[in-house]
């Protein structure tokens, strides 16, 4: 999905926000933001018109309230941004990307197996 690529680190703390209560209201998304992030009301509008016009929320009007819903899929924008990480950083080499992570990584005895199970059953 084209779409998810566009989205900024701070317009996904929004979808977040969105994908987790559909119909939620600026209102709501302001006071669920405050706590881990420290924008003005006015920086959340502006993320939400920005995801608007990107045509990846919408919206309906009810009086004088406005309540946002998405309209991309959650897991095909973590996919679309995967993708784009893994070209841009490790040029698609997705096997690039696991031996960098498992090196880095103190993996315990259950992680590994749980890896291996995942591979072989790949393999099949």
């Amino acid at each position: 999905m084209e779409t998810a690529a566009k989205i900024s680190d701070s317009e996904w703390e929004v979808m977040k926000i969105i994908w987790k209560n559909p119909n939620c209201t600026a209102l709501d998304i302001i006071e669920q933001l405050k706590d881990s992030q420290k924008w003005k009301p006015k920086t959340v509008k502006t993320l939400i018109r920005r995801l608007i016009d990107k045509n990846i929320i919408g919206f309906e009007q009810y009086g004088r309230e406005y309540k946002y819903y998405s309209l991309v899929n959650e897991d095909e924008c973590r996919k679309a941004e995967s993708d784009s990480f893994l070209q841009r950083v490790y040029s698609g080499s997705l096997k690039s990307m696991l031996l960098n992570l498992i090196e880095k990584e103190n993996l315990s005895k259950e992680d590994l197996e749980d890896l291996k199970s995942i591979l072989n059953e790949r393999k099949m």
